[in-house]
């Protein structure tokens, strides 16, 4: 046992490592199934019975959400303008890759050409 110079004192990992072991030992597998069960049944997380909760729950998840760019149109410019230089589809720095693209749609139009 590890005293990190606390004079015989137990860390808290200690002390839980040593709770749990004596915890373990005077249970049984059955016990903690049912212990396991009940516990999900009775979990104050389960919306399963009360859909009002959950959609409140989801309501605010959705305003607190850290890609809510509603509040907030300056971080939503700054995220729009870092996806547009980051997308695969920006030819700003890459004719080559420009010109291929236009030959491909140009050979899956199928004729689709002016006709001038």
């Amino acid at each position: 046992m590890s005293t990190n110079d606390n004079q015989g004192k137990m860390s808290v990992n200690e002390a839980g490592q040593k709770g749990g072991q004596a915890t373990s030992a005077s249970h049984d597998k059955e016990f903690y199934q049912e212990i396991g069960s009940k516990g999900g049944q009775n979990s104050g997380g389960n919306f399963k019975n009360d859909p009002e909760r959950a959609a409140e729950a989801g309501s605010k998840g959705g305003q607190n959400s850290g890609g809510n760019f509603k509040n907030d149109p300056e971080r939503a410019a700054e995220a729009g303008s870092k996806g547009g230089q980051n997308s695969g589809g920006n030819f700003a720095n890459d004719r080559e890759k420009a010109s291929e693209a236009g030959r491909k749609g140009g050979q899956n139009s199928h004729g689709g050409g002016r006709n001038s």
